[in-house]
């Protein structure tokens, strides 16, 4: 998909794509933002001004720890890692959402005559 056909994030879907994208190697926050355009094909829009909110709600609850460092143009920057915290959670998410999306697709799949009267 091209970035004109972006599409916008379901509601409580920012945080598992954070938590992911963190499982994959420590990174600072714009990073976190462009590995979850990569690993999307560029499916998915995230706007700035929705993802540090993110960051730093998960931060306060534990499921990201932060260092600071110096980013790739040579500015301080933090860095978000997950925790243990954080692994669990992405994993209990992971499964939520799994089982979601397998029901939409049962769903999607349905044919007239296949269900009986309700």
């Amino acid at each position: 998909m091209t970035k004109e056909s972006a599409a916008e994030l379901l509601p409580g879907t920012l945080d598992l794509l954070i938590l992911k994208a963190v499982s994959l190697g420590q990174q600072h926050g714009y990073g976190v933002l462009l590995r979850i355009q990569h690993i999307t094909g560029g499916a998915l829009k995230i706007e700035q001004g929705a993802l540090y909110p993110a960051l730093f709600r998960l931060e306060s609850r534990g499921l990201l720890g932060t260092d600071w460092g110096t980013s790739e143009n040579n500015r301080r920057a933090k860095y978000y890692r997950l925790t243990a915290a954080g692994r669990k959670q992405l994993k209990v998410e992971t499964e939520s959402w799994q089982r979601f999306a397998a029901a939409i697709a049962t769903a999607l799949v349905a044919r007239p005559g296949e269900i009986g009267d309700v």
